[in-house]
């Protein structure tokens, strides 16, 4: 197997990393992220919340809606997916509360 060469590694360290939201998890092996971050406008100087959805591809089936999750750049995997998920940073919530009910019952 030949190895990468220099420049093809230093694109792939080059890859966009966001961290989101997950909105919707309905789909299999895929998750929708809402991304939002802040800008200044141009001519009022208010800083406003922008915010965008990408679809990742997700094989861990225990993410949720309001988990945070980090995702990354990645070649097109289908029609809309050129995203997929690298970790989750933080679990909702209601996982978390589910979790600690579950390790101590009443």
């Amino acid at each position: 197997m030949p190895q990468p060469s220099d420049a093809a590694a230093a694109a792939r360290r080059n890859r966009k990393v966001r961290q989101g939201v997950v909105v919707s998890n309905k789909m299999t092996k895929s998750i929708v992220v809402r991304v939002s971050r802040t800008v200044r406008h141009p001519i009022y100087q208010k800083v406003i919340k922008r915010s965008k959805k990408y679809m990742a591809h997700c094989e861990d089936p225990s993410v949720k809606e309001g988990d945070v999750v980090r995702i990354m750049e990645c070649r097109p995997l289908s029609r809309n997916k050129r995203w997929r998920v690298v970790e989750v940073v933080r679990r909702s919530e209601e996982q978390v509360q589910l979790k600690e009910s579950a390790l101590n019952p009443v």
